[in-house]
């Protein structure tokens, strides 16, 4: 088959072309997506259930979480005693030896130095001894062993975390393939390629990023805080309250400006598809671009739409970039609150310098994590603008589902009628409307008419693409609603005006009509279709790599080779929508005998512009505004005088015209 998979035909009458996101192959609109209220905490929760599958992972990686955020939180503490070891060897070897603590803070206090002897009631001092190094060593060993382990539960807590968001990205990018090829036609005509792909591509490997990078951080943020709070009510909850009022005002600050940022976020991402589509399609059109002399308004297009993600991401991150340096400036000024009031009650006796020391850290700890998870809500911001354009993909509208218990095809005829079929694109706009016809197996039907009349449409409802609004056709006296749209599709081969071909060899391209086909089965398909000549005359022959565009073939090569891919998959009733459309003259009258051993035994439904192409078809549907308005042989229509009549003396007399 030529086109592309599940669908690469579009209709040709009355499509409602340049409709939302849609710039057409030339056209200079872009790819933005419909607008549509953004539910932010919807697609939060919709993106956490797509950790389902992986719950009792992440109940691990909380658990290793948990483990590495309690040792590090214990480091502080520890850290402390090993101050007040130092400090109070430092102050015992200052004072008089023989002496017990307490006999020299009665000394002090008789002599009129009471604020010393509160401030040595808070110590365990040896007079005269200085610092036990042995304990202080201990210690420190201690602390270097905590942080350690703490550091292994860490990497084990991000090594599983990564595993998880991986799989989790894979299953959402299995759904986005497998929701593509479940989409119907009119989703591809009326969106942007470059679009859908932003959508695919950038956006889902957005939400990987931040699911493996950011996800670990906010739990180790949210149990750090936790935990740290109560470390530091257990020192001293006059601290730890002076500390707890920078939660709300972070919180608010917080919720202030991520709310705005949230908006250019989601606007930074709209833009971003809508700049990819844009420079896809011109990329595509280069050359009639240029040709057309459109390279100044291509670039004030692409300048526009590129200063207007500029603009949208510049303010996305200006605003949530924000956050942090506000929440540092709050934080410096509970560390300075701290540090006075801790060197009060260290004065007083009430606190050991050890425990201001341990409170310092652990103040910074507290606001560390309220930080961290500032910064992680604009990541998450961009995330859930992400997921919510690939969630708005797999909510789309899908094809009608095959039936549950489908009839099957078995030694297909190609018998294929169509009665009183009624269709439109728009439900205020008839196109097709009571069409009857019966093709009988192996006959050459032929659908000619202006452009806008519903030629390409009718094969279109032939293979299924669309759905027809009323009426039936069936194939072989089955209604094709009753058959799975695989089995459908199988009994037909294609080859269209738009050639498709991908990254491969050339032999892989023309195999892709039947992916079994022996090597003397390809060359005799290629043969056929007059491809094998010019094929061998390449450096690589048959194994000549082509890009997905096919840019190193000329026009006329790739419809060979599609007409070759025709020819290999053998099947029983044939499209040819302007199949030799884009071949010389002398070719083409190869092809079409070629074509003529092709089609011979099998139903074939030719749609042409040149009349004389089809001047040997068995009957010529000659279709105007969706309907039929003359039918007959090419000698009885030119006998009518009629519709068909002008048609085919238009292009004499144009023919004639260009001549002279």
């Amino acid at each position: 088959m030529s086109g592309r998979p599940g669908g690469g035909m579009g209709p040709a009458g009355g499509r409602p072309r340049g409709g939302p996101g849609m710039g057409g192959p030339m056209g200079f609109g872009g790819g933005m997506p419909a607008a549509k209220p953004k539910d932010f905490r919807g697609s939060l929760f919709r993106l956490a259930r797509e950790l389902r599958p992986e719950r009792i992972l992440v109940i691990l990686v909380v658990g290793l979480a948990s483990c590495s955020v309690a040792l590090s939180i214990a480091g502080p503490k520890l850290l402390g005693n090993a101050t007040n070891i130092l400090f109070e060897g430092v102050i015992g070897k200052q004072l008089p030896p023989g002496l017990t603590q307490a006999q020299v803070e009665a000394a002090l206090r008789a002599t009129g130095k009471g604020q010393q002897a509160d401030m040595l009631s808070g110590m365990t001092v040896t007079p005269g001894q200085g610092v036990d190094f042995t304990a202080l060593g201990q210690v420190l060993l201690l602390v270097s062993a905590v942080y350690i382990v703490a550091a292994v539960f860490q990497w084990a807590s991000a090594y599983v975390m990564a595993g998880v968001a991986q799989r989790t990205v894979y299953g959402l990018r299995k759904k986005v393939d497998l929701k593509l090829a479940r989409l119907p036609l009119a989703y591809f005509d009326s969106h942007s390629r470059g679009d859908t792909l932003s959508r695919v591509t950038n956006d889902i490997d957005n939400i990987a990023q931040t699911l493996q990078q950011s996800l670990t951080q906010l739990i180790t943020a949210l149990l750090t805080v936790i935990g740290v709070l109560i470390m530091m009510l257990t020192i001293s909850p006059l601290l730890a309250l002076i500390s707890v009022l920078v939660v709300p005002t972070a919180i608010v600050i917080t919720f202030l400006i991520a709310r705005r940022s949230q908006t250019q976020f989601a606007a930074q991402w709209e833009r971003t598809g809508s700049l990819n589509g844009y420079v896809e399609e011109m990329h595509t059109g280069h050359s009639l671009v240029k040709v057309f002399g459109h390279q100044h308004e291509s670039i004030e297009v692409f300048d526009a739409q590129n200063e207007g993600l500029f603009q949208a991401s510049y303010r996305a991150q200006f605003i949530s970039g924000i956050i942090q340096p506000t929440l540092n400036f709050v934080s410096n000024l509970n560390y300075v609150a701290i540090a006075v009031i801790g060197g009060v009650q260290v004065a007083n006796g009430t606190m050991s310098l050890g425990d201001v020391q341990a409170f310092i850290q652990y103040s910074r700890q507290f606001t560390m994590p309220i930080t961290q998870v500032a910064s992680i809500m604009n990541v998450m911001q961009s995330a859930v603008a992400s997921a919510e354009r690939v969630f708005e993909l797999l909510d789309e509208a899908e094809e009608i589902p095959d039936p549950v218990t489908p009839r099957v095809l078995d030694g297909v005829s190609g018998r294929i009628e169509m009665a009183d079929v009624s269709f439109r694109y728009k439900p205020e706009e008839p196109l097709i409307e009571a069409l009857s016809e019966v093709v009988l197996p192996g006959e050459t039907l032929a659908i000619v008419g202006p452009t806008g009349a519903g030629k390409t449409t009718l094969v279109n409802l032939l293979m299924r693409f669309y759905e027809i609004d009323g009426g039936s056709i069936t194939l072989d006296g089955i209604d094709t609603r009753e058959l799975t749209r695989d089995d459908l599709r199988r009994t037909f081969g294609m080859v269209l005006q738009d050639t498709w071909l991908f990254g491969g060899t050339i032999r892989e391209n023309i195999a892709y009509g039947r992916e079994d086909a022996t090597e003397e089965e390809i060359h005799a398909a290629a043969e056929a279709a007059h491809v094998d000549h010019f094929v061998r005359t390449l450096p690589h022959g048959y194994e000549t790599v082509i890009d997905d565009d096919a840019s190193n073939l000329s026009a006329g090569e790739k419809q060979l080779l599609t007409i070759a891919r025709a020819f290999l998959a053998d099947p029983q009733v044939l499209i040819l929508d302007e199949a030799t459309s884009s071949v010389d003259t002398r070719t083409e009258v190869l092809v079409q005998k070629a074509m003529a051993r092709l089609m011979k035994g099998r139903t074939s439904f030719v749609i042409a512009h040149r009349l004389s192409t089809i001047r040997d078809a068995d009957t010529i549907l000659v279709m105007d505004h969706g309907r039929i308005v003359e039918q007959g042989s090419h000698e009885e229509l030119l006998a009518k005088h009629g519709f068909y009549f002008d048609l085919y003396n238009s292009q004499f007399v144009e023919a004639v015209a260009e001549v002279a």
